[in-house]
């Protein structure tokens, strides 16, 4: 499965499972705009660590969380293996 699939399943993944609603995941939806909350993002970073075997946030020093799904998409393909 590539970064993106598993990024996109893990946000699905965690708002069914949050009771969420989600908006369309396209690569601008801005990631306060997603229905998601805090908790939400951080155990899809959490579980993408453990799927992926990365934390870009915690390997790079001055790591900026993302704005929209494409910069957090990016952002893990830039730091997968």
């Amino acid at each position: 499965m590539s970064v993106r699939a598993s990024v996109l399943a893990q946000f699905e993944r965690v708002a069914q499972e949050q009771k969420k609603t989600l908006a369309p995941l396209t690569d601008d939806l801005v990631l306060l705009e997603s229905g998601l909350d805090s908790l939400c993002l951080a155990i899809i970073v959490a579980q993408l660590e453990d799927a992926l075997g990365v934390d870009p946030f915690s390997a790079a020093e001055d790591a900026e969380f993302p704005v929209t799904l494409g910069d957090f998409i990016e952002l893990y393909e830039h730091a997968a293996p």
